[in-house]
């Protein structure tokens, strides 16, 4: 079965018209030579704390607003950084880091497995940023799987698809997503997600660039092989969405961060409350445009 790996999207000359794609590049999927697995000192195999974390060339993301110094911390070279959460909560998350990447002239490796890319509202996040719309979708080097078979075929050929074209984050969009299908056998599914952990191990130990993988509620539950045969983990946080609010939890140092929508310059209670082991941030990109006027005077 072919897949492909493509230059997607990228925006025509304005904005308003339709996203299409530059050529694609069909492969079809080979086999890679099985290599033993590293033992792990644990089934979550999180990184020791305290070792050098080289940056390649600029950084991650950019020193503002503050969420994005925080999230970069999450990250490492040769790693996985995981956010487990419910779509509704991960994915805004995702879109902000696709526009702090294109702030930070970063370039991102994406391979979708949800289908769930939007390149118009990411665009305008990045516009709130500073960047422009289509140079900030220019940035996300997008591959789509429709098939299992074609996302463990993608996955096997990213160590050269990174190598042509140097990106400075790789990120893994609900890759599990695609492995459930009636027709692929429980255990056949099973199987090719270890076969993509262990793929993902070796991938990163000759790339040494960071990867972000987003999983759902269940987190690595849904993905066999990952804590025990996919590489290191940096970090691990747990993202859940409330009526006005984000929440974070990063595994390694629990470290909690709340994204509340305030105004710039306006201050919140939790500066005056005592002992919370809570960070809160107000997300202060400008709010999105509405072209609609309103009908008052």
């Amino acid at each position: 079965m072919l897949a492909s790996l493509s230059v997607e999207p990228a925006f025509s000359p304005e904005l308003a018209d339709p996203c299409v794609p530059d050529e694609t590049e069909p492969f079809a999927p080979r086999p890679t030579p099985q290599r033993p697995s590293a033992p792990r000192p644990s089934p979550i195999p999180l990184a020791p704390d305290g070792r050098a974390r080289r940056e390649r060339g600029r950084p991650l993301l950019p020193s503002s607003p503050a969420l994005f110094p925080w999230l970069a911390r999450r990250f490492s070279p040769g790693e996985a950084t995981i956010w487990a959460g419910p779509p509704v909560a991960v994915e805004p998350l995702v879109e902000l880091l696709y526009a702090g990447s294109a702030r930070a002239r970063g370039r991102i490796s994406l391979l979708e497995g949800g289908n769930r890319f939007h390149p118009y509202r990411i665009g305008e996040l990045g516009r709130a940023l500073g960047v422009d719309a289509r140079e900030t979708v220019r940035r996300v080097r997008l591959a789509r799987a429709f098939t299992a078979y074609q996302m463990v075929a993608l996955v096997e050929r990213w160590t050269a698809e990174v190598r042509r074209h140097a990106p400075t984050l790789l990120v893994g969009h609900d890759l599990p997503a695609l492995f459930t299908d009636d027709e692929i056998p429980p255990e056949e599914q099973a199987e090719l997600l270890r076969r993509i952990a262990r793929t993902l191990a070796v991938l990163l130990r000759r790339v040494r660039l960071p990867l972000l993988l987003t999983l759902g509620p269940d987190g690595p539950a849904r993905f066999p092989g990952l804590a025990d045969a996919g590489p290191r983990w940096a970090d691990c946080l747990t993202i859940a969405r409330g009526p006005t609010t984000l929440r974070l939890r990063a595994l390694r140092d629990d470290a909690r961060l709340t994204l509340v929508p305030r105004p710039p310059g306006q201050r919140g209670i939790e500066e005056f409350g005592g002992g919370s082991v809570e960070e809160v941030i107000a997300w202060d990109v400008p709010p999105r445009r509405t072209v609609r006027r309103s009908r008052s005077g």
